[in-house]
């Protein structure tokens, strides 16, 4: 090794120590027979010396497009050492029949610890399907369920009451990160569109929760965006008394800020701070905060992953200039390696004070015409789950 390696070498692992997180892969489950494939893993804290995670997820078919079946659970009380076997719910979290051949499935689905009643609450949206393809023009839904830890059930999913069903006519909270305020308010983000419309537009409902039911109360201002399908998938935090809130787009992910968590600023497209384009697009991002600091999880072009589907691997995380939002590009780290698939649906979950998790699956479909990733590809994606834990050093 040259003395110049040696020197390298040990610059990186100095920037290593400086760094403020470390993190640990942990893979929750793996392997898949090609025909179906675990998507949509997001996971849930319940508070205790020893945290119980559960985490949601279930299976897609491989040879449709957005085709999910009845929802799923694991769950780990060791920190992600060891889980149960995922347990289906059927009865509660799965598909039901409507008039004429349709049918409903409640997908897209986030649980979160909501303190103030002690509950876990998970939300998301529904979809339609006739003959196991997506009806196109269809009616969506905000839907909600509770998990009981005593009997590892979960309530029956629920619409969530809007008050316009004409411009919330296809609405829903799938994919989305929520922010719970202190006095028990949340602050759930939904994106949505009228019958007819051609663009996606998003707002933030303020709802109340009792322990049982989700109800509207208000919403924000709308966000719009006339370039693709609009804005969509939108994910919310809290950093330094400042709300903020990311959103997809087909052609790069947009960043908007709020004082009040309701009413937010014409959207910004992600950059580098140099001004560069990030390079994130038609794909969902989430947020990791920490004390003061924020930071963005996303993936983006330009990661020699031409091969990966909208360039969905491997998964980033980097810290966010609050007073330019914008990206820091030296702050960059690979939570999650590509193998092939695709990582661009995931979620963060704050387990404690010192760990927050980003989980996802390898999403075995590629660009077509024959959109399935076989078991024995190349690359190695196997469907594997994986928990990426973020390691906070300074909570030891």
């Amino acid at each position: 090794m040259t003395r110049l390696s040696i020197l390298l070498l040990g610059l990186f692992a100095t920037l290593r120590a400086a760094e403020p997180y470390e993190i640990k892969l942990e893979t929750v489950t793996r392997g898949y027979d090609g025909k179906t494939c675990w998507v949509h893993p997001r996971a849930g804290a319940i508070p205790g010396p020893a945290p119980q995670v559960v985490m949601t997820m279930q299976k897609l078919l491989l040879t449709g497009s957005d085709v999910f079946y009845a929802l799923n659970h694991v769950s780990s009380s060791d920190f992600g050492q060891t889980w149960t076997k995922p347990v289906e719910h059927g009865e509660t979290l799965g598909r039901r029949e409507e008039p004429g051949g349709v049918i409903v499935a409640a997908c897209d689905f986030t649980p979160k610890w909501h303190a103030k009643t002690g509950k876990l609450l998970g939300t998301g949206h529904t979809v339609r399907y006739q003959g196991d393809k997506v009806i196109h023009d269809r009616p969506r839904e905000t839907c909600f369920a509770v998990f009981d830890p005593k009997t590892s059930t979960w309530t029956p999913w629920t619409p969530l009451l809007m008050p316009d069903g004409v411009k919330f006519y296809n609405a829903g909270a799938g994919s989305v990160q929520r922010f719970d305020l202190q006095n028990g308010d949340i602050l759930l983000p939904i994106y949505f569109k009228a019958k007819g419309d051609k663009y996606y537009r998003v707002t933030v409902l303020r709802c109340s929760f009792d322990g049982s039911t989700l109800r509207y109360l208000e919403q924000g201002n709308d966000l719009g965006l006339e370039s693709g399908r609009g804005v969509y998938e939108p994910s919310q935090t809290r950093c330094a008394g400042r709300f903020y809130l990311t959103l997809r787009n087909d052609t790069a992910g947009y960043v908007s800020v709020s004082d009040d968590g309701l009413h937010f600023s014409e959207p910004k497209k992600w950059c580098w701070t140099d001004g560069s384009d990030l390079g994130n697009y038609n794909t969902q991002q989430h947020w990791v905060t920490h004390k003061e600091r924020l930071y963005l999880v996303y993936t983006r072009r330009g990661a020699n992953n031409d091969h990966v589907f909208r360039h969905r691997a491997p998964l980033f995380m980097a810290e966010v200039d609050q007073a330019t939002l914008t990206v820091k590009r030296d702050t960059e780290r690979v939570l999650v390696p590509e193998r092939g698939a695709r990582l661009g649906n995931f979620a963060v979950c704050e387990v404690s004070e010192n760990e927050t998790w980003v989980t996802v699956a390898e999403w075995m479909q590629k660009n077509g015409p024959d959109i399935v990733i076989k078991p024995d590809n190349s690359y190695g994606a196997d469907n594997s789950v994986y928990a990426a834990r973020i390691l906070w050093k300074d909570a030891r």
